[in-house]
């Protein structure tokens, strides 16, 4: 009983209640509460790993584009493997993997 006694001073004084409401409104009135704050933390950690693999593709890329202007065997290996050219003389043969083709095909039934 005593203890309810020295609690209602502290609830009903003025200070403490603005404080309370300063504090709901913030969590949850205000533009930037704290819900899309978490929202935005979440966005801005897929957004940070976007850039960070796309900036590994793009490293890989240059690498890459330097090997082909640089190596004369990098340039017939990439012809061979992207366009299937051959060389005079030669025969060239596609295999094509039917299991992957089946699995595909079963998982569209």
């Amino acid at each position: 009983m005593q203890v309810i006694k020295k609690i209602i001073p502290v609830l009903i004084n003025r200070y403490f209640l603005v404080a309370v409401g300063f504090v709901v409104w913030m969590l949850f009135f205000d533009q930037r509460d704290y819900f899309q704050q978490k929202e935005r933390a979440g966005e801005l950690k897929k957004v940070e790993a976007a850039k960070k693999y796309y900036k590994d593709e793009i490293e890989q890329t240059q690498k890459q584009l330097n090997n082909l202007q640089n190596n004369p065997a990098t340039i017939e290996k990439y012809a061979r493997e992207r366009y299937l050219l051959k060389r005079e003389g030669e025969e060239v043969y596609l295999f094509q993997d039917t299991a992957s083709t089946q699995a595909a095909a079963a998982d569209k039934k």
